[in-house]
């Protein structure tokens, strides 16, 4: 058995409210008690070695410490919104579009070409890059999907190199419909749906569809959705990046874990959320970089909506790893506060997973928590841009 106290914690954040103040469960002058991997305890640092002993543990002699030198120490990201696994870039694009074109759903095929002629090695060596980026800024759950092969083979090799790094893997063959079925859209459905779906299946955990104008229809969507379901996977949704439409309201008759984008909202898709199980995923990263309106958080947790943040790390509408840097656009621009923006990138995202081991730091949870370079949470949005992840444990070990 490891055991590992980290002590002189200035701020903990632990996302339990039966523990600390506030939304966010926070307590000042707090240790955090880690055995294999597990949080074994959370308290006052004065109350820390009594806790040992009553656990069994021993003498506090005898548990490796380490102190977070008056830090704050807050849960790890979760990440419930990612597309990691693609080749090539969109970087002339993103100019072209600051340079005032639009942003529409297209622009993916040409990210399909490059991952249909990259190698899984390629994939493989740039997706490692992606997670070390992740780690290195506090996420330590992340989803990924697919999306970016659009046949059955290159699907399928998607969903099997994303399983590789993490156990949330979504199959996203309804993407776009590709170049070679132009004008044949319900042709497309029908291989996703069959083969492509049948060779996904075993490696993903999720089934998405971009419920979108230019991408696919509410029927189609259904029809993906309802497939997905009944081969095992749960359903989530991109939903209302565009434009209005029905993909919300899809998305909760159907069950969803989450429906993501969600910047275009009616106020009876508001009051629907609210009446659901179903995450809003906002993703920051995409409105600042297609110069789209922002969603307002504000409206969402004031109708009591249960809200994530993502980063939606992808070549095309956002490609930012960084969940600090989304956590100060949403209190900037969407109408959260720091404590709203963190809860919603930690707790949020683990609802969007529907996971209950992560997105906290209470008794029985991962260990997965980062100590920041600044006393409070808050300069995650006051200081944005500036590092201010110093270290990450996953699963209590040292990861960056």
């Amino acid at each position: 058995m490891t055991t590992t106290l980290l002590s002189d914690i200035g701020l903990l954040v632990t996302n339990d409210q039966s523990l600390g103040t506030g939304p966010t469960g926070e307590l000042t002058d707090a240790a955090l008690l880690v055995t294999d991997g597990r949080v074994a305890w959370v308290g006052a640092a004065v109350d820390a070695a009594a806790a040992i002993a009553e656990l069994g543990l021993g003498p506090l002699s005898s548990v490796a410490r380490l102190s977070a030198g008056g830090a704050c120490v807050i849960p790890g990201f979760v990440d419930s919104h990612s597309h990691l696994v693609f080749g090539g870039d969109r970087a002339a694009e993103f100019e072209a579009r600051m340079a005032g074109r639009r942003y529409e759903a297209g622009g993916i095929r040409s990210t399909v070409a490059a991952t249909r002629a990259a190698t899984d090695d390629e994939l493989r060596a740039r997706l490692a890059g992606f997670l070390a980026e992740l780690r290195a800024q506090g996420t330590t759950t992340v989803e990924i999907k697919s999306g970016y092969g659009l046949s059955v083979e290159s699907e399928e090799r998607l969903v099997r190199l994303a399983a590789e790094a993490t156990d949330e893997v979504t199959f996203l063959g309804a993407h776009v419909v590709p170049a070679e079925y132009a004008g044949r859209s319900d042709e497309y459905v029908d291989l996703v749906v069959g083969p492509m779906l049948a060779a996904c299946a075993p490696n993903a955990k999720w089934v998405d569809v971009f419920c979108e104008t230019g991408a696919f229809t509410v029927e189609q969507s259904r029809r993906v959705l309802s497939a997905g379901i009944a081969a095992g996977l749960l359903p989530r949704v991109h939903a209302s990046q565009l434009g209005p439409g029905d993909g919300v309201r899809l998305a909760i008759e159907l069950g969803a874990a989450s429906v993501d984008h969600c910047t275009y909202l009616s106020d009876e898709d508001v009051a629907a959320l609210a009446g659901s199980s179903t995450v809003a995923t906002l993703l920051p990263g995409v409105e600042f970089s297609t110069r789209q309106p922002y969603p307002s958080g504000r409206r969402l947790l004031d109708a009591g909506v249960t809200v994530a943040i993502a980063c939606d790390t992808n070549p095309g509408s956002s490609f930012t790893s960084s969940m600090p840097f989304c956590i100060a656009v949403a209190v900037r621009d969407m109408g959260l506060t720091p404590a709203e923006a963190l809860w919603a990138a930690t707790a949020g995202g683990a609802a969007a997973l529907r996971r209950t081991d992560v997105g906290r730091l209470s008794v029985g949870a991962r260990a997965d928590v980062v100590q920041l370079r600044a006393p409070s949470y808050v300069h995650l949005a006051y200081r944005p841009g500036v590092p201010l992840v110093e270290r990450v444990w996953k699963d209590g070990v040292l990861v960056a």
